[in-house]
Protein backbone atom coordinates (compact mmCIF):
# COMPACT_ATOMS: atom_id res chain seq x y z
CA UNK A 1 0.00 0.00 0.00
CA UNK A 2 1.07 3.81 -0.69
CA UNK A 3 0.26 6.46 1.69
CA UNK A 4 0.39 9.68 -0.01
CA UNK A 5 3.37 11.53 0.66
CA UNK A 6 2.80 15.20 0.87
CA UNK A 7 6.40 16.19 -0.88
CA UNK A 8 4.91 14.76 -3.71
CA UNK A 9 2.61 17.98 -4.33
CA UNK A 10 5.85 20.08 -3.58
CA UNK A 11 8.21 18.62 -5.35
CA UNK A 12 5.91 18.95 -8.44
CA UNK A 13 5.32 22.82 -7.49
CA UNK A 14 8.88 23.63 -7.18
CA UNK A 15 10.42 21.42 -9.84
CA UNK A 16 11.17 24.30 -12.89
CA UNK A 17 14.12 24.79 -15.65
CA UNK A 18 17.34 26.03 -14.40
CA UNK A 19 16.56 24.78 -10.90
CA UNK A 20 17.98 21.74 -8.78
CA UNK A 21 15.65 20.60 -6.48
CA UNK A 22 17.48 18.51 -3.78
CA UNK A 23 15.67 16.05 -1.87
CA UNK A 24 16.88 15.01 1.92
CA UNK A 25 16.26 12.40 4.28
CA UNK A 26 17.03 9.51 6.67
CA UNK A 27 17.53 6.10 5.11
CA UNK A 28 14.45 3.64 4.38
CA UNK A 29 11.89 7.04 4.93
CA UNK A 30 10.39 6.66 1.14
CA UNK A 31 12.19 9.40 -0.69
CA UNK A 32 12.85 6.68 -3.60
CA UNK A 33 9.29 6.21 -3.50
CA UNK A 34 8.26 9.75 -3.21
CA UNK A 35 10.54 10.10 -6.61
CA UNK A 36 8.92 7.07 -8.00
CA UNK A 37 5.45 8.14 -7.44
CA UNK A 38 6.26 11.68 -8.71
CA UNK A 39 7.23 9.93 -12.46
CA UNK A 40 4.23 8.00 -12.24
CA UNK A 41 1.75 10.50 -11.33
CA UNK A 42 3.37 13.64 -13.39
CA UNK A 43 5.85 12.82 -16.14
CA UNK A 44 4.51 8.92 -17.60
CA UNK A 45 4.39 8.96 -21.03
CA UNK A 46 4.48 12.85 -20.92
CA UNK A 47 8.18 13.75 -20.79
CA UNK A 48 11.16 12.10 -21.55
CA UNK A 49 12.85 11.85 -18.34
CA UNK A 50 15.85 9.69 -16.88
CA UNK A 51 15.89 8.16 -14.27
CA UNK A 52 19.60 7.13 -12.45
CA UNK A 53 21.12 5.80 -9.08
CA UNK A 54 24.54 6.98 -7.65
CA UNK A 55 25.99 4.19 -6.39
CA UNK A 56 25.96 2.79 -9.85
CA UNK A 57 29.58 3.08 -11.40
CA UNK A 58 28.80 4.39 -14.74
CA UNK A 59 26.13 7.21 -13.40
CA UNK A 60 29.28 7.94 -11.73
CA UNK A 61 31.85 8.07 -14.02
CA UNK A 62 29.76 10.71 -16.35
CA UNK A 63 28.25 12.87 -13.35
CA UNK A 64 31.49 13.31 -11.85
CA UNK A 65 33.64 14.12 -15.12
CA UNK A 66 32.85 18.48 -15.32
CA UNK A 67 32.70 17.32 -18.62
CA UNK A 68 30.28 19.29 -20.69
CA UNK A 69 30.12 16.92 -23.64
CA UNK A 70 29.83 13.77 -21.40
CA UNK A 71 27.18 15.31 -19.56
CA UNK A 72 24.96 16.71 -22.38
CA UNK A 73 25.69 13.17 -23.80
CA UNK A 74 24.55 11.84 -20.36
CA UNK A 75 21.44 13.17 -20.50
CA UNK A 76 20.64 13.20 -24.01
CA UNK A 77 17.18 14.33 -25.47
CA UNK A 78 15.61 13.89 -21.91
CA UNK A 79 13.99 17.31 -20.22
CA UNK A 80 14.06 15.73 -16.60
CA UNK A 81 17.15 14.18 -14.72
CA UNK A 82 16.61 12.57 -11.38
CA UNK A 83 19.33 10.92 -9.56
CA UNK A 84 18.60 8.98 -6.72
CA UNK A 85 21.64 8.53 -4.08
CA UNK A 86 23.26 11.64 -5.43
CA UNK A 87 25.70 11.89 -2.60
CA UNK A 88 27.63 9.36 -3.84
CA UNK A 89 28.93 11.26 -7.19
CA UNK A 90 32.13 12.99 -6.34
CA UNK A 91 32.14 16.60 -7.25
CA UNK A 92 27.96 16.71 -7.82
CA UNK A 93 27.39 20.33 -7.53
CA UNK A 94 29.89 21.21 -9.77
CA UNK A 95 28.41 19.25 -12.50
CA UNK A 96 25.10 19.85 -12.03
CA UNK A 97 26.05 23.61 -12.25
CA UNK A 98 27.44 22.47 -15.77
CA UNK A 99 24.21 21.04 -16.89
CA UNK A 100 22.04 23.61 -15.90
CA UNK A 101 24.46 26.47 -17.50
CA UNK A 102 24.46 24.84 -20.10
CA UNK A 103 20.68 22.90 -20.78
CA UNK A 104 19.26 25.48 -19.60
CA UNK A 105 15.61 23.92 -19.94
CA UNK A 106 16.18 21.17 -17.95
CA UNK A 107 14.87 20.11 -14.85
CA UNK A 108 16.68 18.19 -12.06
CA UNK A 109 16.07 16.30 -8.70
CA UNK A 110 18.89 14.89 -6.79
CA UNK A 111 18.46 12.88 -3.90
CA UNK A 112 20.12 11.93 -1.04
CA UNK A 113 20.70 10.15 2.81
CA UNK A 114 22.48 12.47 4.19
CA UNK A 115 22.91 16.12 4.20
CA UNK A 116 26.28 16.74 5.05
CA UNK A 117 28.10 15.36 2.47
CA UNK A 118 25.71 16.22 -0.71
CA UNK A 119 24.89 19.62 1.28
CA UNK A 120 28.76 20.19 0.97
CA UNK A 121 28.46 19.51 -2.60
CA UNK A 122 25.74 21.45 -3.76
CA UNK A 123 25.88 24.28 -1.29
CA UNK A 124 28.53 26.94 -3.40
CA UNK A 125 27.82 25.69 -6.35
CA UNK A 126 24.42 25.82 -6.89
CA UNK A 127 23.66 29.48 -4.92
CA UNK A 128 20.55 30.65 -6.44
CA UNK A 129 19.47 27.61 -8.57
CA UNK A 130 18.18 25.05 -6.10
CA UNK A 131 15.64 24.24 -3.79
CA UNK A 132 15.83 22.08 -0.48
CA UNK A 133 13.03 19.37 -0.01
CA UNK A 134 13.12 17.45 3.34
CA UNK A 135 11.54 13.81 3.52
CA UNK A 136 10.81 12.41 7.07
CA UNK A 137 9.20 9.36 8.33
CA UNK A 138 6.02 9.48 7.43
CA UNK A 139 3.72 12.35 9.19
CA UNK A 140 0.37 11.82 10.81
CA UNK A 141 -1.02 14.43 8.40
CA UNK A 142 0.20 11.72 5.62
CA UNK A 143 -1.15 8.61 7.81
CA UNK A 144 -4.64 10.60 8.00
CA UNK A 145 -5.04 10.30 4.65
CA UNK A 146 -5.41 6.40 4.89
CA UNK A 147 -7.28 6.25 8.66
CA UNK A 148 -9.35 8.29 10.35
CA UNK A 149 -9.17 10.65 13.69
CA UNK A 150 -10.32 7.20 15.81
CA UNK A 151 -7.98 4.72 14.14
CA UNK A 152 -5.24 7.24 14.33
CA UNK A 153 -5.89 7.72 18.25
CA UNK A 154 -6.60 4.40 19.00
CA UNK A 155 -2.66 3.47 17.07
CA UNK A 156 -1.68 5.93 19.10
CA UNK A 157 0.08 3.67 21.53
CA UNK A 158 1.70 2.07 18.58
CA UNK A 159 3.02 5.12 17.26
CA UNK A 160 4.98 5.89 20.31
CA UNK A 161 6.42 2.48 20.52
CA UNK A 162 7.68 1.74 17.34
CA UNK A 163 7.61 5.32 15.50
CA UNK A 164 6.38 5.66 12.08
CA UNK A 165 8.77 4.72 9.01
CA UNK A 166 6.96 3.71 6.40
CA UNK A 167 7.22 -0.10 6.53
CA UNK A 168 6.87 -0.26 10.13
CA UNK A 169 3.33 1.48 9.48
CA UNK A 170 2.38 -0.68 7.13
CA UNK A 171 3.63 -3.66 9.41
CA UNK A 172 0.66 -5.75 12.03
CA UNK A 173 3.07 -7.63 13.47
CA UNK A 174 4.78 -5.98 17.06
CA UNK A 175 7.53 -8.55 16.96
CA UNK A 176 8.77 -8.30 13.46
CA UNK A 177 8.41 -4.22 13.91
CA UNK A 178 10.99 -4.64 16.20
CA UNK A 179 13.40 -6.88 14.44
CA UNK A 180 12.88 -4.14 11.81
CA UNK A 181 13.79 -1.35 14.12
CA UNK A 182 17.17 -2.97 15.45
CA UNK A 183 17.74 -3.74 11.39
CA UNK A 184 17.80 -0.47 10.42
CA UNK A 185 20.10 0.56 13.35
CA UNK A 186 22.77 -2.18 12.39
CA UNK A 187 22.41 -1.94 9.02
CA UNK A 188 21.33 1.70 7.94
CA UNK A 189 21.08 4.43 10.60
CA UNK A 190 24.94 4.63 10.59
CA UNK A 191 26.13 4.30 7.11
CA UNK A 192 26.59 7.45 5.41
CA UNK A 193 28.98 8.69 8.24
CA UNK A 194 30.90 5.42 8.69
CA UNK A 195 31.32 5.74 4.77
CA UNK A 196 31.50 9.47 4.01
CA UNK A 197 33.17 10.33 7.60
CA UNK A 198 35.54 7.62 7.38
CA UNK A 199 34.79 6.45 11.05
CA UNK A 200 35.43 2.95 12.01
CA UNK A 201 32.85 2.38 14.57
CA UNK A 202 28.98 3.08 15.09
CA UNK A 203 30.28 1.90 18.87
CA UNK A 204 30.72 5.58 20.09
CA UNK A 205 27.49 6.87 18.39
CA UNK A 206 25.22 4.54 19.82
CA UNK A 207 26.61 4.94 22.83
CA UNK A 208 26.19 8.99 22.48
CA UNK A 209 22.17 8.27 21.44
CA UNK A 210 21.67 6.37 24.29
CA UNK A 211 22.48 9.02 26.67
CA UNK A 212 20.83 11.50 24.38
CA UNK A 213 17.60 9.19 24.50
CA UNK A 214 17.20 9.31 28.05
CA UNK A 215 17.59 13.23 28.21
CA UNK A 216 14.20 13.95 25.66
CA UNK A 217 13.28 17.25 27.04
CA UNK A 218 16.32 18.22 29.24
CA UNK A 219 19.28 20.43 28.43
CA UNK A 220 22.60 18.19 27.14
CA UNK A 221 26.02 19.26 28.41
CA UNK A 222 28.61 18.53 26.44
CA UNK A 223 30.89 18.44 28.71
CA UNK A 224 29.01 15.69 31.07
CA UNK A 225 28.42 13.54 27.43
CA UNK A 226 31.83 13.48 26.99
CA UNK A 227 32.94 12.73 30.86
CA UNK A 228 30.26 9.89 30.80
CA UNK A 229 31.98 8.53 27.47
CA UNK A 230 35.22 9.35 27.97
CA UNK A 231 35.71 11.72 24.91
CA UNK A 232 36.38 15.49 24.40
CA UNK A 233 33.50 18.05 24.59
CA UNK A 234 34.34 18.54 20.85
CA UNK A 235 33.85 15.16 19.60
CA UNK A 236 30.68 14.74 21.12
CA UNK A 237 29.85 18.13 19.34
CA UNK A 238 30.73 16.38 16.06
CA UNK A 239 28.79 13.93 16.80
CA UNK A 240 25.93 14.40 17.64
CA UNK A 241 26.40 17.04 14.36
CA UNK A 242 26.87 14.35 12.01
CA UNK A 243 23.55 12.58 13.64
CA UNK A 244 21.68 16.08 13.02
CA UNK A 245 22.81 15.74 9.27
CA UNK A 246 22.18 12.11 8.71
CA UNK A 247 18.43 12.70 9.94
CA UNK A 248 18.55 10.78 13.29
CA UNK A 249 18.33 12.93 15.81
CA UNK A 250 17.55 17.36 15.80
CA UNK A 251 17.78 19.82 18.52
CA UNK A 252 15.92 22.68 20.17
CA UNK A 253 17.72 25.92 21.58
CA UNK A 254 17.08 28.30 24.35
CA UNK A 255 14.57 30.75 23.58
CA UNK A 256 15.81 34.38 24.86
CA UNK A 257 15.13 38.07 23.85
CA UNK A 258 17.78 39.00 26.17
CA UNK A 259 16.81 38.14 29.60
CA UNK A 260 19.45 37.50 31.93
CA UNK A 261 17.48 34.73 33.48
CA UNK A 262 16.84 32.85 30.72
CA UNK A 263 18.41 29.65 29.68
CA UNK A 264 19.80 30.10 26.13
CA UNK A 265 22.80 28.40 25.10
CA UNK A 266 21.97 24.91 26.01
CA UNK A 267 20.35 22.47 23.64
CA UNK A 268 17.61 19.48 23.88
CA UNK A 269 17.75 17.01 21.48
CA UNK A 270 14.98 14.85 19.98
CA UNK A 271 14.76 11.48 17.50
CA UNK A 272 12.68 12.52 14.51
CA UNK A 273 11.77 8.52 14.85
CA UNK A 274 10.65 7.57 18.45
CA UNK A 275 10.76 3.88 17.11
CA UNK A 276 14.53 4.24 16.93
CA UNK A 277 14.88 6.04 19.90
CA UNK A 278 12.90 3.15 21.88
CA UNK A 279 15.22 0.63 19.63
CA UNK A 280 18.57 1.99 21.33
CA UNK A 281 17.53 1.60 24.17
CA UNK A 282 16.25 -1.99 23.66
CA UNK A 283 12.26 -0.79 25.47
CA UNK A 284 9.47 -2.02 23.51
CA UNK A 285 7.12 -2.33 26.80
CA UNK A 286 3.24 -1.27 26.58
CA UNK A 287 2.73 2.47 27.81
CA UNK A 288 1.07 0.91 31.21
CA UNK A 289 4.62 -0.21 32.23
CA UNK A 290 6.87 2.63 31.45
CA UNK A 291 7.92 5.18 33.58
CA UNK A 292 8.99 7.53 30.39
CA UNK A 293 5.88 8.04 28.72
CA UNK A 294 5.96 11.79 29.66
CA UNK A 295 9.41 11.84 27.06
CA UNK A 296 7.59 9.51 24.77
CA UNK A 297 4.67 11.75 24.16
CA UNK A 298 7.11 15.32 24.24
CA UNK A 299 9.42 13.46 21.28
CA UNK A 300 6.49 12.46 19.57
CA UNK A 301 4.43 15.77 19.56
CA UNK A 302 7.50 17.92 19.05
CA UNK A 303 8.49 15.93 15.88
CA UNK A 304 5.48 15.82 14.23
CA UNK A 305 5.47 19.33 14.88
CA UNK A 306 8.43 19.89 12.92
CA UNK A 307 7.68 17.60 10.40
CA UNK A 308 4.36 19.49 9.70
CA UNK A 309 6.08 22.48 9.45
CA UNK A 310 8.46 21.74 7.24
CA UNK A 311 5.85 19.97 4.80
CA UNK A 312 3.55 23.12 5.06
CA UNK A 313 7.26 25.15 4.06
CA UNK A 314 5.93 27.50 6.60
CA UNK A 315 9.50 28.62 8.25
CA UNK A 316 8.90 28.53 12.05
CA UNK A 317 11.26 29.00 14.51
CA UNK A 318 11.22 26.46 17.55
CA UNK A 319 12.79 26.55 20.33
CA UNK A 320 12.26 25.47 24.22
CA UNK A 321 12.18 28.27 27.23
CA UNK A 322 13.24 27.93 31.01
CA UNK A 323 15.01 29.74 33.90
CA UNK A 324 17.82 29.44 35.50
CA UNK A 325 14.81 28.74 38.66
CA UNK A 326 12.81 26.08 36.53
CA UNK A 327 10.44 27.90 34.84
CA UNK A 328 9.89 26.63 31.22
CA UNK A 329 7.70 26.31 28.73
CA UNK A 330 8.40 22.87 26.24
CA UNK A 331 7.76 24.41 22.62
CA UNK A 332 8.34 27.77 21.82
CA UNK A 333 7.20 28.84 18.10
CA UNK A 334 7.93 32.42 16.71
CA UNK A 335 7.12 33.46 12.43
CA UNK A 336 7.15 37.14 11.55
CA UNK A 337 8.46 38.01 15.67
CA UNK A 338 4.97 36.30 16.36
CA UNK A 339 4.96 33.77 19.50
CA UNK A 340 3.30 31.01 20.47
CA UNK A 341 3.94 29.03 23.64
CA UNK A 342 2.87 25.32 23.88
CA UNK A 343 2.94 22.78 26.85
CA UNK A 344 2.93 19.23 25.94
CA UNK A 345 1.07 16.74 28.72
CA UNK A 346 0.47 13.62 28.19
CA UNK A 347 -2.71 13.69 30.57
CA UNK A 348 -5.72 16.42 30.43
CA UNK A 349 -5.11 18.28 33.53
CA UNK A 350 -4.40 22.20 34.41
CA UNK A 351 -1.45 23.43 33.70
CA UNK A 352 -0.26 26.84 34.81
CA UNK A 353 1.82 28.94 32.75
CA UNK A 354 5.07 30.52 34.18
CA UNK A 355 4.10 34.00 35.32
CA UNK A 356 7.50 35.44 34.07
CA UNK A 357 6.43 34.21 30.33
CA UNK A 358 3.20 35.99 30.07
CA UNK A 359 4.21 39.24 32.30
CA UNK A 360 7.21 39.43 29.92
CA UNK A 361 5.29 38.11 26.39
CA UNK A 362 1.95 39.18 27.47
CA UNK A 363 1.24 39.42 23.26
CA UNK A 364 1.57 35.35 23.24
CA UNK A 365 -0.48 32.89 22.10
CA UNK A 366 -0.46 30.03 25.37
CA UNK A 367 -1.76 26.64 23.88
CA UNK A 368 -1.93 23.15 26.12
CA UNK A 369 -1.33 19.91 24.23
CA UNK A 370 -2.55 16.70 25.43
CA UNK A 371 -4.78 13.72 24.34
CA UNK A 372 -7.89 15.31 23.86
CA UNK A 373 -6.36 17.88 21.63
CA UNK A 374 -3.50 16.92 20.00
CA UNK A 375 -4.36 15.86 16.35
CA UNK A 376 -5.47 19.22 15.74
CA UNK A 377 -2.10 20.39 16.46
CA UNK A 378 -0.19 18.12 14.10
CA UNK A 379 -2.71 17.45 11.30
Amino acid sequence: MYIPQINLITLHRLVQPGKVIVLYGARRVGKTTLLKHYITKYLNGTEEYLFVTGDDIHVQEYLSSRSIEKLREFVGKNKILIIDEAQYIKQIGLNLKLIVDNLPDIRIIASGSSSFDLSKQVGEPLTGRKYHIKQFPLAEKEISQIEKPHEIKAHLETRLIYGSYPEVVLMNDNQIRQEYLRELINSYLFKDILELENIRSSEKLVRILRLIAYQIGKEVSYNELGAQLGMSKNTIEKYLDLLEKVFVIFKRTGFSRNMRKVISKNCRYYFYDIGIRNALINNFKPLTLRDDVGHLWENYIISERYKIHEYNRDFVSSYFWRTYDGAEIDLVEEKDEDLSAFEIKWNKKQVTIPLRWKNTYPESLIHVINKENYLKFII
